[in-house]
């Protein structure tokens, strides 16, 4: 089978891909200024030569593997993109979050976009950042069931596709949401990684801190991922702090009642920032840090 193309976006040096799972890299930023900074890239699950990039000022579209990109000119120019969804079961359907908070969603392919009405906070307390969407989940058994996780402004849901939002935060270890998984089952549950702990709720009322310092030399967590086949296998990427200087990869059999650490023959030069994960290609894993490391998994 073919090897999939692998995509990496970085602050200050663009679009990278690779057609050899990441072994060389070569830069694809054709149409993208060449020291932007990449924060989301997401590929359409039908059309694999379609692949979005959230830049600093505004989402960019590549119909051609990377060869050439187009601005997506609408509201979100000028804004960071900090998060792109694209629904499975849907590719005309696509989320994408920013900073200044803001969502936005199209329905046809990314050409056209709303902005949705959705209550978001405009500053954090103490000013120190500027609120931003990080994190968006489409619900895997329900396309119209969406999830927002904002740093630091909580957790969000909408169950029609977008149109109306709720705030789920009681029982939050913190209000700043870095990545949320979302585990299909009766009862399905969400985890969510923050700044201080990772959260868990099977009702969607109340979360649960599970308290990984008990495991972890860290309790600062920035992914949580769930691999569609790995039952109740989730993964955590955690480290001492952003962008941090030690970093590890985490993970469960237990749905993050309990932790184990990942081997990665060295320690992590940073906090593991993200999970990547290919469909089409039996236990293909990838994670990186913040500081350019990326790892790659087979099993």
């Amino acid at each position: 089978m073919k090897q999939p193309v692998m995509y990496i976006g970085t602050i200050g040096q663009s679009v990278w891909r690779s057609t050899d799972l990441g072994d060389s890299w070569k830069r694809a930023s054709n149409g993208i200024f060449a020291e932007a900074d990449i924060r989301a890239i997401a590929v359409d699950p039908d059309n694999s030569s379609v692949v979005f990039a959230g830049t600093e000022n505004g989402l960019y579209r590549t119909a051609d593997g990377a060869e050439t990109w187009q601005l997506v000119d609408s509201e979100m120019n000028g804004l960071q993109i900090w998060d792109i969804e694209i629904s499975e079961k849907n590719p005309n359907t696509i989320f994408v979050g920013t900073c200044p908070s803001d969502l936005f969603k199209s329905t046809d392919g990314g050409k056209t976009w709303i902005c949705l009405d959705v209550e978001l906070a405009d500053e954090c307390a103490g000013g120190a950042i500027i609120p931003r969407v990080t994190s968006i989940a489409i619900d895997p058994e329900d396309d119209q069931i969406v999830y927002a996780g904002i740093e630091i402004d909580g957790f969000r849901r909408s169950t029609d596709g977008g149109k109306n939002w709720e705030t789920i935060n009681e029982g939050l270890s913190s209000l700043d949401i870095h990545g949320i998984s979302v585990i299909p089952g009766q009862p399905k549950k969400i985890i969510v990684a923050t700044n201080n702990d990772v959260c868990r709720t099977d009702d969607l009322k109340y979360w649960t801190p599970l308290t990984v310092k008990d495991y972890l030399p860290w309790s600062y967590a920035r992914a949580v991922f769930h691999c569609p086949n790995g039952e109740n296998r989730v993964y955590l990427g955690a480290g001492n702090g952003p962008p941090g200087n030690e970093g590890g990869i985490f993970y469960s059999v237990d749905l993050g009642d309990s932790w184990e650490q990942a081997d990665l023959g060295m320690m992590s030069n940073s906090t593991i920032w993200n999970f990547a994960y290919n469909g089409n290609v039996d236990d293909l894993i990838v994670a990186y840090s913040v500081s350019g490391q990326i790892f790659r998994s087979t099993d």
